[in-house]
């Protein structure tokens, strides 16, 4: 809460600059050179962007500098890409960290983004359906199988039975590698009746 105040008075007294490098940006979500810098995936590809260059290091200080402001903007980016993807859908999921990870970091950057995909497509957000039980090892030095394999057993539906029956679902995150993290979450919400389970990420690391 406090934070969010003191961001919201710091707004007041400056305007936002560039989410990668802070230099002046007239407004927009990264400066002219930042800009110029962004790779964007295919339009019809579930990622908005690839991550590297001024996306990877606001990914960075969304996640591990405490830059939880910068979630609300980087999400503006995400809703423009759904929008253009086309599919509806009746909630919007974050993949959830495990509480004590959200607990030391203060916030789950990929709820900071679903949230504002949720309010601009007009469909409620979902914190409680999915959780994470299992805290895992780091996944970035694992193949795909390994990933898997590392990923059982860590998420949990906790929605009351039948209620995500015929659902259409958005999933978001903030990051996709080997995309293993969103299929563990996905086939454990078409086992809860979900209908559809759409991916949103906001960058996905090159093949």
């Amino acid at each position: 809460m406090w934070r969010s105040l003191v961001d919201s008075f710091l707004e007041l007294l400056a305007p936002l600059g560039c989410a990668a490098c802070d230099r002046e940006s007239e407004g927009r979500l990264f400066c002219l050179g930042c800009e110029l810098s962004l790779e964007y995936a295919e339009e019809e590809d579930a990622s908005v962007l690839f991550y590297a260059g001024p996306i990877r290091e606001a990914i960075q200080r969304l996640k591990y500098r405490g830059r939880s402001d910068l979630g609300p903007r980087l999400s503006e980016l995400m809703a423009e890409h759904a929008l253009r993807l086309g599919p509806s859908v009746d909630r919007v999921l974050p993949i959830p960290l495990h509480p004590s990870r959200e607990r030391a970091r203060g916030y789950n950057q990929a709820a900071l983004l679903a949230a504002g995909v949720a309010k601009r497509l007009g469909v409620p957000l979902d914190r409680r359906s999915l959780l994470r039980i299992r805290i895992t090892p780091p996944q970035a030095e694992l193949d795909r199988e390994e990933r898997l394999a590392n990923l059982r057993a860590v998420f949990e539906v906790a929605a009351p039975k039948g209620s995500l029956e015929g659902l259409r679902l958005m999933l978001v995150d903030d990051v996709m590698t080997t995309g293993a993290t969103l299929d563990a979450a996905a086939e454990l919400l078409f086992e809860a009746g979900a209908r559809r389970v759409e991916p949103l990420i906001l960058a996905r690391a090159e093949a």
